[in-house]
């Protein structure tokens, strides 16, 4: 059982790697195009963009691994050590998919800030390129680097337009987004009323955040509540499994279908109760 347990956990690892290690080489599906640039999108605003998809595939199964191997050593029980190689795998994604919306959460107080000093810079009398990259300087600390990214780029080709789309690729944000299309459009067809367009849109941003603060502060329990009810279950799951007993008991066919109905269960749980607490994310439209 074990041996065909193993097997099971190596080819589906096998098949989680391959669209990454084996890309096809036929024609494009936007489907995927989509669910890939999303993701790249995430490894950006984790602070990883620079880390190539094969690599965290990789890094992926080797924590898949790792995991199936150290719950079949302590354990001895073929289903939970596939449940543990396969949180192995999911744990990057898992913890990129947190660091990118903490990282959009603390944005969402940013970006009026940014928005006041290129209002304050244009209407100094700074050109636009000088105003985007004066935000490298005095802008909020969490965006100075990529605009100071923005400004060697700037400097190098002299090309706004490309160092705009370098900076939306840096930032991966639909407010950024918005903010660098209106100073594109100023940029190329002209507008007196860009310092009345910026701060109108600085307000809503303020208003949003505060909305937004508000309705998470009053709805975190439900998420926290999903978290307590799937982690609590497979806690006395692991304290049973350390008895002989219940580790033969799990290792029959019952008791794999049992271990195998419950992860389904509580992943489809999990992703239902954590979609009702959690408010809609913004769509980038502006790629």
């Amino acid at each position: 059982m074990t041996i065909v347990l193993g097997s099971l956990l190596g080819a589906g690892l096998l098949l989680v790697a391959s669209p990454f290690l084996w890309p096809s080489r036929g024609a494009a599906d936007p489907g995927r195009g989509r669910a890939r640039g999303a993701f790249r999108a995430d490894l950006a605003q984790a602070g990883l963009g620079a880390l190539p998809l094969p690599a965290f595939a990789a890094i992926s199964l080797v924590l898949g691994v790792a995991g199936f191997a150290l719950a079949e050593a302590l354990l001895g029980i073929g289903a939970l050590s596939i449940v543990a190689g396969l949180g192995g795998i999911a744990l990057p994604v898992l913890v990129v998919s947190w660091r990118a919306r903490a990282a959009r959460r603390a944005n969402h107080t940013v970006w009026p800030d940014v928005v006041d000093h290129l209002v304050s810079a244009v209407r100094s009398g700074l050109a636009l390129p000088d105003s985007v990259s004066s935000l490298a300087d005095a802008g909020p600390a969490a965006t100075r680097a990529a605009f100071a990214a923005f400004a060697g780029d700037y400097r190098s080709t002299g090309n706004f337009a490309y160092a705009v789309d370098r900076l939306k690729e840096s930032l991966a944000d639909p407010v950024a987004d918005r903010i660098l299309e209106t100073l594109r459009m100023a940029r190329e067809v002209g507008g007196s009323d860009l310092t009345i367009v910026l701060r109108s849109l600085a307000a809503w941003l303020r208003q949003d955040a505060a909305i937004r603060a508000e309705v998470e502060a009053r709805q975190s329990w439900v998420v926290n509540a999903a978290r307590l009810g799937v982690a609590a279950p497979w806690v006395i799951l692991l304290l049973l499994g350390s008895r002989p007993e219940a580790a033969v008991a799990y290792n029959t066919s019952a008791g794999v279908a049992v271990v195998l109905g419950g992860l389904g269960m509580s992943v489809v749980a999990y992703r239902v109760m954590v979609a009702l607490g959690r408010l809609p994310e913004e769509r980038r439209w502006f790629r």
